[in-house]
C-alpha cells in the first residue's frame, strides 16, 4: 500500500504549505486518537515534546485540541530531544508519543513523527489505519469525555537522569574539556546538564534558540564553529548534535571531524575488546568502505541497511544485533535504549575513550576512510536505473575496473526528482573521473528531449 501521508519518518515539510499546517496537524491528532481508543475502556494518554522552532507551539496547541477531541489525555514535555521523547513514553506508560520536529532542517519547515508505548517507531500497520481516520469527517467526544492536559514539570530531569544510566556508575569525566554544541536546538538544556554532571569541564555553543536558529550556522550539519572552538580552547573533544537530538558528530583535538561511521567503529572496537558487543553491526548503503574493511579486518561482522534509521533498526532486530548507524551520525545502541539517540551515543564514545586510555584521534586512526564522492543529477520525470542498459553496463564496466578498491552506488531520491551517484574508492582522482563519467551517463538517459 502507498502511504498518502506519512513518510518514512513521520510527516514533514514546510510550514503552512501541504500537511504542515495547524487545521491538518488537529486532525491528524484527533486521529490518532480515534485509531489508539479504539475500542478500549480505559482512558488513554499521549506524550508530546517538541523542538525549539517558533511553529512549535502552534503544532503543539493542534495535537492537543484534536486528541482532546478524541478521549486522549495528553502529557506535555516541552522542548524535548527526540530520544527523550522516546525514553518518557515507555516510563510515563503513554499509548504513544508525538515529537514536534523537522530534525536537522532549518526553522522554516516542521515535522510530526510518533513513537509506540515502547518507544518505537509505529508499524505501518498503525499508519495506515491513522492516516485511514484522517480521512474520514472530525467529530467531537461528549465533553464529559473530553481528554485532559498535564505538563510534566520534571521531564527534563528524568531524561537527564536516563541518559547518564547508560555508562557504567564509576565512570567520570573529570579533567576531559569538551566543547558541546546543541544547534540551538532541543538538547540546549539537557545535554550541557548530562556532560556536566558527569565532570566534564564544559563549554557551550548552540545553546541560545530564539525559534528562529534552529541548525543555522550550527550543530552537526554546521561543525565548523565547533571545529574552531575545539582549537581555540584547547579542548579534549567537541559533540555536535543536531536540532532534536538524535544525532552525534564529534571533533578530535586536533579540530578534524569525526563522523558517524568512525564513531560506529570507536564503539564496536570497545565493545568487542569487553567482549560486550552481541554479534555485529549494522550500517547502510551509504556507509563508507573504509568502515567494512576496518570491520573485516577486525573479525567484526557487518551488513549494510537501505538509507534510514528505520532500515538499520529493522536489520538489527531481525539478527539480534545491538549497534547499527549512519554516517550522519545517526547511531543505535538497541541494549541502552530504542531509538537513535545522540547524548547516549556520545556517552558511548567517551566510555570507550576512557577505557582504552587513548585519544579520540588515535582510536579512530584504526578506520582509514575512503575517498568518497556524491553528485546529485537532476532529472525529468520518473526513474528505473535497472532497466536501463546503458546506466547497467556502465556501472558494470566501472565496478570490473575498479574491482576491491572502490564501491559505486546509485539511487534515486525518495523526495526529489534526482538520482545520487555515489563513488567511493582507493585513489580519490579515479573516485573523482568515475563519478563524473557515471552522472554523465545518468543525464543522458533522463534528461535528453
Amino acid at each position: 500500500m502507498e502511504r498518502k501521508y506519512f513518510g518514512t519518518d513521520g510527516i514533514r515539510g514546510r510550514v503552512g504549505e501541504g500537511a504542515i499546517t495547524p487545521d491538518f496537524v488537529m486532525k491528524l491528532g484527533w486521529a490518532v486518537g480515534r485509531v489508539l481508543g479504539d475500542g478500549n475502556k480505559r482512558r488513554n494518554k499521549v506524550v508530546i515534546g517538541k523542538d525549539t522552532r517558533i511553529s512549535g507551539y502552534m503544532f503543539e496547541s493542534a495535537l492537543e485540541a484534536g486528541l482532546s477531541a478524541a478521549g486522549i489525555d495528553i502529557l506535555l514535555l516541552g522542548p524535548m530531544p527526540t530520544p527523550g521523547i522516546a525514553y518518557l513514553t515507555r516510563t510515563l506508560h503513554a499509548q504513544a508519543g508525538i515529537v514536534i520536529s523537522a530534525s536537522h532542517n532549518p526553522y522554516q519547515d516542521n515535522g510530526i513523527k510518533f513513537f509506540s508505548a515502547h518507544g518505537t517507531k509505529l508499524s505501518d500497520e498503525i499508519e495506515f489505519a491513522i492516516e485511514a481516520e484522517i480521512d474520514k469527517e472530525f467529530s467531537c467526544v461528549d465533553s464529559s469525555k473530553l481528554g485532559k492536559a498535564e505538563r510534566i514539570e520534571d521531564a527534563a530531569g528524568r531524561y537527564i537522569e536516563f541518559c547518564k544510566s547508560t555508562v557504567p556508575l564509576g565512570m567520570e569525566l573529570k579533567g576531559m574539556k569538551i566543547v558541546l554544541d546543541c544547534a540551538h536546538g532541543a538538547t540546549y538544556y539537557v545535554a550541557p546538564c548530562v556532560f556536566d554532571e558527569l565532570g566534564a569541564d564544559v563549554t557551550t555553543i548552540g545553546t541560545s534558540p530564539n525559534g528562529l536558529n534552529i541548525n543555522a550556522g550550527f550543530g552537526s550539519t554546521h561543525p565548523e564553529a565547533l571545529q574552531k572552538a575545539v582549537l581555540e580552547q584547547g579542548a579534549d573533544i567537541g559533540i555536535a548534535l543536531d536540532g532534536d537530538g538524535d544525532r552525534v558528530l564529534m571533533v578530535d583535538n586536533k579540530g578534524e571531524l569525526v563522523d558517524g561511521d568512525e564513531l560506529l567503529y570507536v564503539i564496536a572496537k570497545s565493545r568487542q575488546s569487553e567482549a560486550q558487543l552481541n554479534g555485529g553491526v549494522v550500517g547502510t548503503v551509504m556507509s563508507n568502505l573504509g568502515l567494512e574493511n576496518a570491520f573485516a579486518d577486525a573479525g567484526i561482522s557487518f551488513k549494510r541497511a537501505k538509507v534510514g534509521d528505520r532500515y538499520v533498526m529493522e536489520l538489527l532486530k531481525e539478527d539480534g544485533w545491538h549497534l547499527g548507524g549512519e554516517g550522519s551520525g545517526h547511531i543505535i545502541c538497541l541494549d541502552r535504549t530504542t531509538t537513535g539517540d545522540g547524548i547516549v551515543s556520545a556517552l558511548q564514545v567517551l566510555y570507550a575513550l576512557q577505557q582504552s586510555g587513548e585519544s579520540l584521534s588515535d582510536m579512530k586512526a584504526g578506520m582509514k576512510k575512503y575517498p568518497q564522492l556524491l553528485i546529485n543529477v537532476r532529472v525529468n520525470g520518473p526513474v528505473d536505473l535497472a532497466s536501463s542498459q546503458k546506466i547497467q553496463s556502465a556501472v558494470r564496466d566501472v565496478e570490473a575496473k575498479m574491482g576491491k578498491r572502490g564501491r559505486v552506488l546509485l539511487r534515486p531520491s525518495g523526495t526529489e526528482p534526482l538520482v545520487r551517484v555515489m563513488v567511493e574508492g582507493e585513489d580519490s582522482a579515479e573516485v573523482e573521473q568515475v563519478a563524473n563519467h557515471l552522472a554523465q551517463v545518468v543525464e543522458q538517459e533522463y534528461t535528453s528531449g
